[in-house]
């Protein structure tokens, strides 16, 4: 926090002096009446200079102009106390506050449907925490690009191709319909056919060569699924700036793969290519038939984004049970000296159904998201039969939103449409009506508090407790930015949506008789509402007007 910039500087320094080498970190304080702990002085706490450091520590917090009061407890932890009356200035340009020294170039990959299958509750978390991802470091001032990064080429792609030529299928007639009912019988001939195991190969390995009949079955395919998804990705509120796939790095592999064989990094073993890297297993390059891998593409992909844009960090936002194969292109790219920039994989967890289990149809298909839109949207419409079909539409993207994040997400979570909906627990809607009701209160007062300045002899506990949640701002978002992980603003949205909600039921606001307490909680209530639309920017949902 930019409060507390010389005030940790100074600790440090302090610490320097003992020949102590330590970064300090403030955190929030769960004890009642303090706001924030510094917890670094509990590893010194045996230490024969402990005395001199607490001594050390004390004036100069004592001096801090933003601290209020602050203790020492047993155990060393500093508890500190904010003046809050000077943290309200920075509350008018809260967006410059959190801006980040020092901005970076950063990809984000996320996304990865398959063409040919329809966007499913799979793709739900990696498009969800991705979004929030990259609103959050844009917010920070960093230069951000997403990339869909499709999964537009190999072997599924042959197999579909191989279905229509097999059963006589006129590829000017198909649409995505056919397209879903095609991709799952091709997979299955795929794998229990062996002649069509065979012919599918063999597109597989013309298709890498080319041939143009192939590549123009391809294209017509890659049209019907793309505009499929675009759709779908509309009604969901998510955009991507980048739609590259697979098929747009084919032309760098060769190369690729010459100059890595001159350089010793890969040899043929059995027909395949695998790295030299000492692994175990090996990491396989490309299959014995020449066909690539995942991970082909995904190094050729780095080669490509380094020519287009000279970025600083790559985020790959893919579930969990990919880490292997994140951790084969992390060591790989780092052996085959493709980049230094830096290279993370955002995991996640699953979406499961109410019960725990894996989100099927009926049927014991995957259920698709367009499908978990539609019975989200209905389960609203049948609650608010009032509202118009645009807002239900906005409150079931902020259901399928906030529901998804407010989840750590490392862990799995059940996707409760009762749960979600309810408006009067931890969820999306709850916090669309506390900003709905907020901003409404500010409509229908006819007082103006654009020069209003708060009076603090004036505020009560309710009050104060909402200004106090307001400063945790800035320190939540870094801790969102900094770990990758949104749930922490998510929570943060809850926490302040319910501390606005007992200002506003502890007492009429616009009925109040004194014109300088309705004043101070008008002036409260504006700062929430430009809060709550910040957090709801960072985490991809957007505001209601109305509920």
């Amino acid at each position: 926090m930019y409060q507390f910039r010389s005030l940790i500087a100074n600790l440090e320094k302090e610490l320097k002096k003992l020949d102590i080498d330590e970064s300090i970190e403030l955190r929030i304080s769960n004890i009642p009446n303090f706001d924030f702990q510094i917890n670094n002085l509990v590893k010194f706490q045996n230490l024969d200079d402990k005395g001199v450091i607490k001594k050390a520590f004390s004036k100069i917090i004592e001096a801090d102009p933003y601290i209020k009061n602050f203790e020492f407890t047993e155990s060393y932890f500093v508890n500190l106390e904010c003046k809050v009356e000077k943290f309200i200035d920075s509350f008018e340009n809260i967006k410059d506050n959190i801006k980040d020294l020092n901005p970076k170039t950063i990809i984000f990959d996320y996304g990865g449907p398959n063409i040919g299958k329809p966007l499913h509750v799979g793709h739900l978390r990696s498009l969800n925490i991705g979004r929030s991802l990259y609103e959050i470091n844009k917010l920070a001032g960093h230069s951000v690009f997403n990339d869909i990064h499709l999964g537009d080429w190999g072997m599924p792609i042959a197999q579909i191709i191989c279905y229509i030529d097999k059963e006589n299928i006129d590829i000017n007639d198909i649409y995505i319909e056919d397209l879903e009912k095609i991709y799952p019988e091709a997979s299955s001939q795929y794998t229990n056919n062996k002649e069509f195991n065979e012919l599918a190969k063999l597109i597989n390995k013309q298709l890498n060569e080319n041939e143009k009949e192939l590549i123009e079955k391809w294209s017509k395919i890659k049209k019907i699924s793309v505009d499929s998804i675009k759709q779908v990705l509309e009604m969901l509120h998510h955009k991507f700036d980048i739609w590259n796939g697979e098929s747009d790095v084919n032309n760098l592999i060769p190369d690729m793969l010459l100059n890595l064989k001159e350089d010793k990094k890969i040899s043929l073993d059995k027909g395949a290519y695998v790295s030299n890297l000492d692994t175990d297993p090996k990491i396989l390059i490309t299959k014995s038939d020449g066909s690539y891998l995942y991970l082909t593409t995904d190094l050729a992909t780095v080669i490509q984004r380094r020519k287009d844009i000279k970025m600083d960090k790559t985020l790959y936002i893919v579930d969990k049970r990919q880490k292997l194969h994140f951790k084969q292109l992390f060591s790989s790219i780092e052996y085959f000296e493709l980049g230094d920039e830096q290279f993370i994989h955002v995991e996640f967890g699953t979406v499961n159904d109410s019960k725990g289990n894996p989100f099927k149809t009926r049927d014991g298909d995957t259920k698709k998201l367009i499908d978990l839109f539609d019975e989200t949207f209905s389960k609203i419409k049948k609650i608010n039969k009032d509202l118009d079909d645009d807002t239900c539409k906005l409150l079931t993207n902020t259901v399928l939103t906030f529901s998804d994040l407010i989840s750590n997400r490392m862990t799995d979570y059940k996707f409760d449409l009762d749960k979600f909906t309810n408006i009067s627990g931890k969820t999306g809607i709850y916090v669309q009506y506390a900003f709905v009701r907020a901003n409404k209160l500010l409509e229908n007062s006819s007082d103006s508090i654009k020069d209003v300045s708060l009076d603090f002899s004036l505020l009560d506990e309710v009050d104060l407790n909402l200004i106090k949640c307001l400063i945790k701002f800035e320190y939540i978002f870094k801790q969102a930015l900094h770990s990758n992980e949104p749930h922490h603003l998510a929570d943060y949205l809850y926490e302040l949506s319910n501390n606005f909600n007992s200002m506003y039921q502890n007492t009429n606001i616009l009925e109040n008789k004194n014109i300088n307490i309705k004043l101070n909680k008008l002036k409260i209530t504006s700062f929430f509402v430009n809060f709550s639309r910040l957090l709801m920017e960072s985490l991809g949902i957007k505001p209601a007007e109305k509920m």
